[in-house]
């Protein structure tokens, strides 16, 4: 199996498969493939699994393609403009923003997962529920605008608007912390709470937040009549 990403801002996902090869996606989530790949729409471990990926904004039927003969190509495109992260899943487990899974290898696994504390949920950006990746083989996901790595060490806490999180290791620990200071509460535009991440673990950063960006869209378009 062969994969490739190209592009820039709006990037692709080329899969090139062998015969008997699959990768699986949300539904609606591929752009175009060979006449020899087949589909399959299934809810991929179930429906409560696929009722349980719903609460993480993805589609409650997911679509596996399989190569049925010689070599074929199918390609998933991006949704928003920014980067997709490739994980190889090998002895590792990643947690990612709602909406954030693009595509996988069959042997990788997609669940929802809990944030640890009331607190997290609540006030965390992401609300309760997060994407779990985990298994073996290549994963898939999408960050919006670009995209900056830190690889944290034991004990080193790095703080973030919540929006601006994508993915972290599960080695990471998630929490929130109330700003302190009225003025910079009510005046400073980060709201009430930031994120705190503390390794160790790594942790992928985006640069442009989708409600950002639709926040700023929204103010130049037309009043409703």
């Amino acid at each position: 199996m062969k994969q490739t990403i190209r592009g820039t801002t709006l990037q692709v996902l080329d899969v090139e498969l062998q015969e008997g090869e699959s990768m699986y996606t949300e539904s609606g989530g591929m752009a175009w493939m060979s006449s020899n790949i087949a589909m399959d729409t299934n809810t991929h471990g179930g429906v409560m699994k696929g009722i349980g990926c719903m609460f993480t904004g993805e589609s409650l039927f997911m679509t596996t393609y399989t190569c049925k003969k010689g070599t074929g190509v199918v390609t998933f495109c991006s949704e928003f403009p920014g980067k997709i992260l490739k994980f190889d899943m090998k002895d590792r487990t990643i947690l990612c923003q709602r909406d954030a899974f693009m595509a996988a290898e069959q042997s990788v696994n997609l669940e929802i997962t809990f944030t640890k504390r009331f607190g997290t949920g609540f006030f965390g950006g992401e609300g309760f529920f997060l994407q779990k990746l985990s298994g073996s083989g290549k994963a898939y996901v999408e960050i919006s605008g670009e995209i900056t790595e830190f690889n944290l060490k034991e004990g080193q806490v790095l703080k973030v608007d919540t929006t601006h999180i994508g993915a972290f290791e599960e080695t990471v620990d998630y929490d929130i912390q109330r700003i302190k200071g009225v003025k910079n509460m009510l005046f400073g535009g980060e709201g009430i709470f930031l994120a705190t991440l503390t390794g160790p673990g790594k942790v992928w950063l985006q640069s442009m937040p989708i409600a950002s960006l639709a926040k700023k869209i929204i103010r130049y378009m037309p009043p409703k009549r």
